[in-house]
């Protein structure tokens, strides 16, 4: 294999069909892929070069080869692993949501917070016990807005890339090649 064809993830199975949930009411070209065969091939993904195009080659027997579900397998991985992609990109966007409103509630605690510590030293002076009060606010105002910056510094990482990986397997070459079985 060239370079340019990108790295290959080999499966083989018996039937097409074990790929797919049997469970899944769809027909098959719409159907979702087995917990097991998407595990297997995500985790292979997640192993090779990020900067390379993905293939993804099924052998099957040689009668398995020539049925409908065969030919039609490139369109039915492509379309659940754009699926999946969709939906980790609309869970990215709630959490940004979340985000914005978790920082609104932060800020307005903090800026509360401060407001309350001024005027506890305001009224009470800056003896001990009023200086615990200030800083024991300020702390908390602080607090209220760990899960915001938390949220934009960091949760978001692991979304972003099991989407794009998600992405590169619904752009991934599905070829399937015959063995005698």
């Amino acid at each position: 294999m060239s370079e340019t064809e990108g790295q290959a993830i080999q499966i083989r199975v018996d039937e097409v069909s074990q790929l797919f949930n049997t469970l899944d009411p769809f027909p098959f070209h719409e159907r979702d892929l087995d917990d097991d065969a998407e595990e297997y091939i995500v985790g292979w993904a997640r192993e090779l070069p990020r900067d390379q195009p993905l293939r993804i080659i099924v052998h099957v027997p040689r009668p398995e080869a020539e049925t409908d579900a065969a030919r039609r397998l490139e369109e039915s991985l492509q379309r659940f692993f754009a699926y999946r992609a969709d939906v980790i990109g609309r869970d990215l966007h709630e959490l940004f949501r979340i985000g914005r409103r978790a920082l609104a509630i932060g800020l307005a605690a903090l800026g509360l917070c401060l407001a309350a510590g001024h005027f506890v030293t305001g009224r009470f002076g800056t003896g001990y016990l009023a200086r615990f009060v200030e800083e024991g606010l300020i702390i908390i105002g602080w607090v209220a807005n760990w899960k915001p910056v938390e949220i934009f510094l960091y949760d978001w990482w692991p979304l972003t890339r099991r989407r794009n990986l998600y992405r590169r397997l619904a752009a991934a070459k599905v070829s399937v090649t015959s063995f005698e079985g």
